[in-house]
């Protein structure tokens, strides 16, 4: 399994990122939220309402940073992903398929009031004890490796 592969089917199968955003003044601010991860373009869907905090924020600054780790933790395995990446508004191209795509994976969020967004990652850092104690792998939008040690 490549690089690529092996951070993408970690993603796919959790369900709750932790995001940060900062305002205009450099305020930071973070977030949990349920999202879809679409492997091909490297994009986190999620659904919020325009009338939160982070929202507010991320229409100052569409920067963000955050974490993935796995539904169900164990103690004796280190895994998770810290990402970067950039906030797309609901009429963005890339965010196109969003709502489709987020809500085939929570059918009971139609239901619920919001808009679905998307983050296109930019950099990927995910840590992984299972592949060996301390092992850091990197994907980045124009690079794909190890992160050298």
């Amino acid at each position: 399994m490549t690089t690529n592969e092996h951070i993408d089917q970690f993603i796919s199968r959790q369900t709750v990122a932790s995001v940060c955003c900062t305002d205009a003044a450099g305020n930071p601010w973070c977030f949990s939220c349920y999202y879809s991860f679409e492997p091909h373009d490297h994009l986190l869907y999620f659904k919020s309402d325009l009338n939160t905090k982070h929202m507010g924020m991320l229409l100052q600054d569409n920067r963000v940073a955050g974490t993935i780790v796995p539904d169900k933790i164990s103690k004796l395995q280190v895994r998770g992903i810290q990402f970067e990446g950039e906030w797309l508004a609901a009429d963005h191209p890339e965010a196109a398929g969003a709502s489709k795509h987020y809500h085939q994976k929570y059918p009971f969020a139609l239901a619920m009031p919001g808009t679905v967004y998307a983050i296109r990652l930019n950099f990927l850092k995910m840590t992984d004890s299972t592949l060996g104690f301390g092992t850091k792998l990197l994907w980045h939008r124009h690079y794909h490796g190890h992160l050298p040690s």
